[in-house]
């Protein structure tokens, strides 16, 4: 059983934020990036690496027909291979940022 312990940063109490799903994979450039830029703006996921969990890269290419780096799942909604502005353009756009 993986725990997953979240704290939220005092900015983002009022906010509803979505629960976040975050496939990666070890070593991949863009996947550190979507990593920094979530934890940059205090932003709360899930990381699930799917080269060290087979039933993680299954999940992923389920959600999302591929399994490529990163894969977001927020909250029902799939941003597949997308990068940081990507990843706050949807956001903003729900109202997280």
């Amino acid at each position: 059983m993986i725990q997953v312990y979240i704290v939220l940063h005092p900015t983002l109490l009022h906010m509803k934020i979505p629960h976040i799903i975050l496939y990666t994979k070890t070593g991949c450039h863009w996947g550190a990036q979507a990593i920094l830029f979530l934890d940059e703006k205090h932003i709360p996921f899930e990381e699930r690496n799917m080269t060290e969990n087979d039933a993680y890269r299954r999940e992923a290419i389920e959600k999302s027909g591929q399994w490529k780096c990163p894969t977001l799942d927020i909250a029902g909604h799939i941003l597949a291979d997308s990068d940081a502005k990507q990843i706050e353009s949807y956001l903003v756009s729900i109202g997280v940022l």
